[in-house]
């Protein structure tokens, strides 16, 4: 079992896959949406290494199957369904008490400004961005608050929310689990043993949207009244 050290281990997902496995990597990614306190915590990163402990991580839960493909299958699966209900929680916070937070003073785990990028996010790319949202940290967590803000329909916000899970969970999982296998019998290289560095890459990979949005907007004035976010 793995000990807490220090603040840099809840950025690290090795040290939740260690600490807690299948049942806390489950949680983690339900709270980063259904949870909008989660913004913090690691996401794409997450999934990748999960992908690479996929059969153990399975095995120690639930049991292995036997097949290496169907674990991975089963570990993804289970991810998708727990971003799924975490985006709808998300969503139905967001139609039930979302124009408030607006006025919410801002704290450690609520910044008033992820909420209002999500929002400039959502109505630059409309309904693809519950889909596209899934790929971009901080973003992911407030977007299906502000579709249910802006009462975006049910079935469609269902559909995308599906849509984006499946495709966040299963391309993340399966690229860590099948990059990791074709770097040992390719390139000899255990990606085990370099989990810092690549955890590096994807932050980067991740955010750098975030970041290009950030210096091509910084001198623009968005005019966007929270009391009236439609």
């Amino acid at each position: 079992m793995e000990h807490f050290e220090s603040w840099r281990d809840l950025l690290n997902p090795e040290f939740y896959i260690k600490m807690g496995g299948f049942w806390l990597i489950l949680f983690i990614v339900f709270a980063e949406t259904g949870l909008f306190v989660g913004f913090f915590l690691p996401g794409d990163s997450l999934l990748f290494v999960s992908g690479i402990y996929a059969v153990e991580i399975v095995n120690e839960s639930i049991g292995s199957t036997g097949n290496d493909l169907l674990d991975t299958t089963i570990l993804a699966s289970c991810i998708a369904v727990a971003a799924i209900i975490g985006n709808q929680v998300g969503y139905w916070f967001g139609r039930k008490a979302g124009p408030s937070l607006y006025k919410r003073e801002d704290s450690f785990f609520f910044k008033k400004k992820y909420l209002k990028q999500a929002h400039d996010f959502f109505e630059q790319h409309g309904a693809l961005a519950v889909i596209m949202a899934r790929f971009l940290p901080v973003v992911r967590t407030f977007t299906p608050i502000v579709a249910g803000i802006v009462n975006m329909d049910r079935r469609k916000f269902l559909f995308d929310n599906v849509v984006g899970a499946v495709l966040w969970s299963f391309s993340l999982i399966f690229a860590g689990h099948y990059l990791d296998k074709l770097f040992i019998e390719q390139f000899d290289i255990d990606l085990k043993a370099h989990l810092e560095l690549i955890i590096l890459v994807i932050v980067l990979i991740t955010t750098l949207p975030l970041v290009m949005k950030f210096f091509f907007n910084k001198h623009k004035d968005p005019d966007f009244d929270p009391q009236n976010p439609e």
